[in-house]
């Protein structure tokens, strides 16, 4: 069967942008062009270069996916404006905040904030991975409740919207039943530039207060200008066949994000029956539901007491739990089936 071409544009190409290329792939001939936007000084260079792969084709498409609002969100949006073809923008959580307090979030400088608006006003659709996208009230990271969101940063924005949760390939990430669990070991994930939005600090505050429990961090190979305890170890960057081996032996998955659009990470970890443990913060909770434990303020002593609330748990029944909570509301087939239809529809 023939099948039709999608211009599908993102800014990098992470991790969850090639499992979305290979879904796409299914239904779609992709045209794309892999390119890095994270470069300030190539922005110029990329605009020309991305004006020139719309130009040529534009005409051999009805419709344009874009992954994130931002620098290489605008031309897509204009191009298909003029030429009257579908525009849909993935929105995954940089993309629709200002957070300052903690450096984070695109909408914080003013180019990127206008060309994000601008998308978003000339797109046929908007799909935020999460409602918290689209507005949220964050009361976790200090005693003055927080708004969030595109609606709320951004002016005029009347584009409809749909939400479309991020999906799991499952089987890539069910841990081998021979890998036993390890007691009071926690694992979390992130890159050097997360530490104040993930937590890094509280969790290694609090790791003084639990010797008995190891805090794992993988992404970093240490964390800058901290003094942290034995019981906090640092596995530099792993491969995803090794952090499923993490996930595996570990017994506790930590998310204690400040604003966090979806969390991919905690996903994977449940699915290797790790417990969550997660900041009251965006669609955190809605992950976990009931299979895990939820921290309501950015507060050390509160996260040691629900530290050790969480080790006195029926914690066989919590893996269970989290594991299956994944794979009925998170695998990869219920994205792809909303997906799909509104691109086709």
């Amino acid at each position: 069967m023939h099948k039709k071409k999608l211009i599908f544009v993102y800014p990098k190409l992470f991790t969850f942008i090639q499992t979305e290329i290979k879904l796409l792939s299914d239904d779609y001939e992709l045209i794309h062009q892999p390119r890095n936007w994270s470069s300030k000084f190539r922005l110029p260079l990329n605009l020309i270069n991305q004006f020139f792969f719309l130009l040529l084709n534009i005409r051999k498409v009805h419709t344009i996916l874009v992954s994130f609002g931002g620098y290489w969100s605008l031309l897509p949006t204009l191009f298909g404006k003029t030429f009257g073809k579908k525009v849909f923008i993935v929105v995954h959580g940089t993309d629709c905040v200002s957070f300052p307090e903690i450096n984070y979030g695109n909408l914080r400088i003013p180019l990127m904030r206008y060309f994000t608006r601008k998308s978003y006003q000339w797109a046929s659709i908007i799909l935020p991975v999460s409602e918290s996208l689209v507005f949220t009230c964050n009361t976790y990271y200090a005693e003055k409740a927080l708004e969030f969101g595109y609606s709320h940063h951004l002016t005029n924005i009347k584009t409809p919207y749909k939400v479309i949760p991020n999906g799991l390939v499952i089987e890539d990430w069910i841990r081998d039943d021979e890998v036993k669990k390890v007691k009071n070991t926690f694992i979390t994930v992130m890159t050097q530039d997360q530490l104040e939005r993930k937590g890094a600090f509280l969790i290694v505050d609090a790791a003084n207060h639990l010797p008995n429990c190891k805090f794992y961090f993988a992404g970093i190979d240490k964390i800058e200008k901290l003094d942290f305890p034995e019981n906090v170890i640092c596995l530099g960057h792993l491969t995803p066949q090794v952090l499923k081996q993490w996930y595996s032996k570990t017994q506790f998955y930590l998310q204690l994000s400040n604003f966090e659009g979806f969390g991919v990470s905690i996903c994977e970890a449940m699915l290797c029956n790790c417990v969550p443990i997660v900041s009251d913060v965006n669609f955190l909770p809605t992950i976990v539901g009931n299979s895990g434990f939820i921290l309501y303020k950015r507060d050390v002593s509160l996260f040691v007491d629900l530290v050790n609330t969480a080790l006195k748990s029926d914690l066989k029944s919590l893996e269970i739990d989290a594991k299956e909570r994944i794979i009925e509301n998170f695998p990869i087939n219920k994205r792809k089936e909303i997906l799909f239809s509104i691109l086709k529809n």
